[in-house]
């Protein structure tokens, strides 16, 4: 009884999150007591222990970083630096966004997409791009760095990850799923970007002046009044200028610190940011306001939420009965794309990360059996449940549509419909074939 209770505990949990406006993280703490607490018995203090503190710094410090960066400009002078790379050229602008859009996803950006929406769809219609290219290029950027160690997708798996009792291997659960969406985004590019290699004679045209030393754009030259011929910055009016600053110099070394260290020596992600952060504060206190209010906590509460109430499930033995019951499932393969199908299809209408809460406990049994290839698996089912969040029913998916310069926005919703279809049929198939079949022999 107690199994059953805590299984439709966990459906109910996710249902009802998906239905009203109410956090799913709210839900889970509220399971966790009851569950825990009411139905196993389970001691409330060691309930409250399982509240995992490491990943609350992780998601409340990089977020209040990226608040910080956002609102000081460091942010924009990363994307203008970047567009300025590419002059002009439209096949480049394509790929540009979506390295630049992982990058910021990466360094723990949960909104990246988001920032760089406005901007992108704008190019896209200045240069002539399809807007669902350019769309999917920033969309597949950040899906594709979501589980970065430093994100709150990367947090919150390798959390479910060790508390299951599995050795976690962050690195392998970034690079698959980017070089994953890589791929997605190469054959989109094969079908509708292949007309960007051949330059618009604008474009040519401030190519050759840059280089050639031509005045194509003029600028005023720093304390005069008459206009100077400079290199060109193509799309200026779309891209911005902003200077550099003490606080926005202080920051792009910061965050650099903070990815050096998490990679190359380790240093815990959750007090560095906290602590770049105050730096941060500290330099410019008038400024930025009330910034903590602009920290993700609604993704604080999703996380920390569901990690306690994964915990309670093990604890009172919910995860090892769904093991023992997983043995009479069949065969494990079948079960593994069934359940990457699943994950994809509900995710594509609700929370990625609510959906991996559901699916990773579920998946336990089969890979209590060991007939799968554990980490393999896991990684596929987190590709496969965030891949599909190009949805137009998903954050990313949504202000895509919404930015998008086009003439009919009902139309080009369809077609970011129809692609998410193609990505829900393709993307679990993919990920079985390429990672949990080579892993599981």
């Amino acid at each position: 009884m107690v199994y059953a209770i805590s299984i439709l505990a966990l459906v109910l949990i996710f249902t009802i999150a998906t239905k009203v406006p109410i956090n799913m993280g709210i839900l889970a703490f509220a399971g966790a007591f009851l569950v825990g607490g009411w139905v196993s018995g389970i001691p409330i203090d060691d309930i409250v222990d399982a509240f995992p503190g490491d990943i609350f710094l992780i998601v409340a410090g990089i977020t209040l970083l990226f608040a910080i960066a956002k609102a000081n400009g460091t942010i924009n002078i990363i994307v203008e630096s970047a567009l300025r790379l590419v002059h002009g050229r439209r096949w480049a602008l394509v790929w540009m966004m979506f390295l630049l859009s992982g990058a910021l996803m990466a360094l723990g950006s949960p909104m990246a997409a988001g920032m760089l929406a406005p901007i992108a769809m704008r190019l896209a219609g200045k240069k002539k791009i399809n807007p669902l290219l350019m769309g999917m290029a920033i969309n597949h950027g950040a899906l594709g760095c979501a589980f970065s160690p430093i994100t709150i997708y990367g947090a919150f798996v390798n959390g479910l990850i060790k508390s299951a009792g599995y050795e976690a291997n962050p690195m392998l659960l970034f690079i698959v799923p980017f070089a994953l969406n890589t791929l997605f985004l190469a054959v989109l590019f094969a079908i509708y970007g292949r007309d960007l290699l051949h330059e618009l004679p604008e474009d040519r045209d401030e190519i050759t002046g840059a280089s050639a030393g031509a005045p194509t754009r003029p600028h005023p030259s720093p304390g005069s009044g008459t206009a100077s011929a400079t290199a060109v910055l193509p799309d200026v009016d779309v891209i911005g200028h902003t200077p550099f600053n003490r606080e926005r110099v202080a920051t792009l070394i910061g965050i650099l610190l903070l990815a050096v260290g998490s990679v190359a020596f380790n240093v815990d992600v959750g007090v560095s940011s906290i602590c770049i952060s105050t730096v941060l504060l500290l330099m410019a206190p008038k400024k930025m306001p009330r910034i903590e209010d602009k920290v993700a906590w609604p993704a604080v509460v999703l996380v920390c939420g569901m990690l306690t109430y994964m915990t309670v499930l093990k604890q009172n033995g919910t995860l090892d009965f769904l093991g023992d019951a997983a043995t009479h499932l069949g065969s494990p393969l079948a079960a593994a794309l069934i359940l990457l199908y699943a994950a994809a299809i509900i995710s594509a209408v609700g929370s990625s990360i609510g959906t991996l809460g559901i699916a990773l406990p579920l998946a336990a049994p089969m890979l209590a059996a060991g007939e799968l290839g554990a980490l393999g698996f896991i990684i596929a089912l987190a590709f496969a449940s965030t891949v599909v969040d190009v949805s137009p029913f998903a954050t990313n998916g949504s202000i895509v549509v919404a930015e998008a310069d086009v003439e009919d926005r009902q139309r080009f919703q369809r077609s970011v419909l129809a692609y998410c279809g193609l990505v829900v049929l393709l993307a679990p198939l993919v990920a079985w074939a390429l990672i949990v079949v080579p892993t599981s022999l």
